[in-house]
């Protein structure tokens, strides 16, 4: 009766071992992996942090940087023209178009930026919409609309109601005049280098975040894994 009773203890014994065996192995793979991307991160982030900043600029007149622009979303720039108040949001091209590759993201793609202009009057419960594409030499305007004050807040999100005509089908009078008001209102390709320079240090601070709070998860999962 002994010999059976440690006959079945000895294999029920050396069925855990079978069992933990490959759980010992499935935790050290797992703290070597975590470990190699801790190192990884590390090296990217300490790379990444001695990249030369742009050169400091200043937006052109007669607009400032909306304080805190650089940690949330919406308007970037803010200014006024008589008694009208003008709010500016950027976007490079290659953000919103899905779909490209490292290999899409040439100086000319990095070069395209997406602005929405929105101008607000007094007493008034729409703003005028702008959104325009911005190169280095040149502005085009891609359509024109009105919007409720409410969701020109958030510029970059779709508008609900209708967003106008295509812009290159409206006659050439008109496109004249609307690229006169907006350039009367100072936007122009002079915002360029200030928008491009301001992407750039919100593009790296977003990447120093995003290596923070990786490591700092994949590091939680490590030490929950040895305390197991």
């Amino acid at each position: 009766m002994w010999r059976k009773a440690l006959s079945c203890a000895g294999g029920a014994l050396q069925r855990q071992a079978w069992r933990t065996i490959p759980y010992r192995c499935s935790s050290t793979a797992s703290v070597t992996v975590n470990s190699i991307i801790l190192r990884s991160l590390k090296d990217h982030y300490l790379e990444v942090s001695k990249m030369t900043p742009p050169p400091k600029i200043s937006p052109p007149s007669p607009y400032t940087v909306v304080k805190g622009a650089l940690d949330i979303g919406g308007p970037v720039l803010k200014g006024t023209f008589r008694d009208e108040e003008i709010s500016i949001s950027v976007m490079r091209m290659v953000d919103i178009v899905p779909g490209g590759s490292e290999d899409d993201y040439d100086e000319d793609s990095v070069n395209q930026l997406f602005v929405h202009v929105d101008i607000y009057k007094p007493n008034l419960q729409e703003s005028l919409h702008f959104l325009c594409g911005l190169y280095p030499d040149a502005l085009g305007i891609h359509s024109v609309s009105l919007r409720p004050k409410s969701e020109s807040s958030e510029s970059l999100d779709v508008p609900t109601k209708y967003n106008g005509p295509v812009f290159e089908d409206v006659d050439a009078k008109v496109r004249d005049a609307l690229h006169g008001y907006i350039l009367e209102r100072g936007i122009s390709e002079e915002l360029f280098p200030f928008l491009q320079a301001w992407l750039y240090v919100k593009d790296h601070r977003n990447l120093m975040r995003w290596f923070k709070t990786v490591g700092s998860f994949v590091n939680a999962t490590q030490q929950e894994t040895l305390e197991a």
